[in-house]
């Protein structure tokens, strides 16, 4: 008896660009096998064609396509993966000829998002941008779908399966439309009590692998995943964090982003996106060893402007410093707090950028707590920075940092 190992291989996949002179088609197609690797394919190659537009047929050439075909079957490929939106004729058109299976960008990270996604709220955005995605895409198999002739008193149903599908799904993107509505409500619930506590929230906001988890370990240790793959983190996740003159801040993690991230996505996790919109500080991270530092940096903050995040301090962080051979080598981005997540190198700066762009500021106060008050105590110890504390006689003397909020909860002890 012949025993074969039967441990599933990642899927090979052939990466195919249209370069129409839209967009940067080379750092697009480098932003793909990123993508690729993540979903846990292997990228094996890659295909680029200039071309004034795609082909309405099969988005490349026919010389292309036979190309494409002829590397497929030569090099076992099991996907082409295709940097652009496909219609389902190209798709189908595609894999004819080629003979593997086909998918686009949008699929591709929609497949991701899916894979990824935790939280119920995750899971219903996810849905909601795959139905959203596959609803103008479904198409009628005509006569197939019929049980019955064409002609009067034998007319079947002809393309009823085909309605009968748009309208599920119709009815189901409805669904999941109201069970987010529900889950925004609670947020927003949370959203308003934080304000009326007081409570300052900064975000962290930027491309994707930039290190916005790890960031978030390292000052909170949060423990959140954290990897060097795209999209590891799609839930958002909230943690106090007291800075160094005593205010406690809550700091958001959010979904990463990428080039031409698909709208449904942008549509589905809009919620999720504003949670950054919302925030007090916004701290716009990026990767600062990538030679597209400011391009990740402005679009981050091109999608903060769309979702009116004007007149909030944003502070561009420029993480994985400890990447970058030399300081020479550092992108001069104007106020950019210059770090390394990993390392901890910068983050007291990072702080002290934080602490400077406060909302409101805090206040050096002196206080005589009654023992009784003891309470009070405690919550200058919580949420303020106490600098001196001393029991007398009369009470419990102390020196403290205080925000608006606990000024007005201790002014009837304040002394001078």
């Amino acid at each position: 008896m012949e025993l074969t190992d039967n441990e599933k291989r990642p899927e090979r996949a052939l990466l195919v660009a249209v370069d129409t002179g839209a967009y940067d088609a080379e750092a697009s197609l480098a932003e793909l096998y990123e993508l690729v690797r993540s979903a846990g394919a292997e990228p094996a190659g890659a295909m680029t064609q200039k071309r004034p537009s795609p082909d309405t047929a099969t988005c490349v050439g026919s010389g292309m396509m036979e190309e494409i075909a002829s590397f497929c079957k030569n090099y076992e490929m099991d996907l082409l993966v295709f940097d652009c939106e496909l219609s389902p004729t190209q798709i189908r058109n595609i894999e004819n000829i080629s003979d593997v299976r086909t998918i686009d960008r949008t699929m591709l990270i929609l497949d991701i998002f899916a894979a990824r996604a935790k939280s119920s709220e995750g899971k219903l955005q996810v849905e909601l941008a795959q139905l959203k995605y596959m609803l103008p895409r479904l198409s009628g198999k005509g006569v197939a779908l019929s049980r019955l002739g064409g002609g009067i008193g034998t007319r079947g149903p002809g393309e009823s399966k085909l309605e009968t599908d748009r309208r599920h799904i119709r009815r189901k993107i409805s669904n999941l439309k109201a069970q987010l509505e529900e889950v925004e409500k609670r947020r927003g619930q949370i959203t308003r009590r934080r304000q009326k506590d007081g409570v300052i929230t900064v975000a962290l906001v930027g491309y994707t692998n930039a290190g916005k988890s790890t960031l978030m370990n390292a000052l909170t240790q949060a423990g959140v995943l954290a990897k060097d793959m795209l999209f590891a983190t799609l839930d958002p996740t909230a943690r106090a964090l007291k800075l160094p003159n005593g205010t406690t801040v809550m700091l958001i993690d959010t979904v990463g982003l990428v080039r031409r991230l698909p709208h449904h996505l942008v549509d589905a996790f809009r919620s999720t996106l504003e949670q950054a919109a919302l925030a007090d500080i916004i701290l716009n991270v990026c990767d600062a060893s990538s030679q597209e530092a400011q391009v990740h940096l402005d679009v981050t903050r091109s999608l903060l402007t769309e979702l009116g995040c004007g007149g909030r301090p944003i502070i561009p962080v420029l993480n994985k410093c400890d990447l970058v051979p030399s300081l020479h080598d550092l992108p001069m981005i104007g106020n950019a707090v210059r770090i390394s997540a990993k390392t901890g190198r910068g983050l007291n700066a990072l702080l002290d950028a934080i602490e400077e762009n406060l909302p409101v500021k805090t206040t050096t106060v002196h206080l005589l707590l009654p023992f009784a008050q003891s309470g009070l105590a405690a919550r200058l110890r919580k949420d303020g920075s106490v600098l001196e504390e001393e029991y007398t006689g009369d009470g419990l003397r102390l020196t403290a940092q205080v925000n608006p909020v606990l000024l007005d909860l201790v002014k009837e002890y304040v002394v001078f």
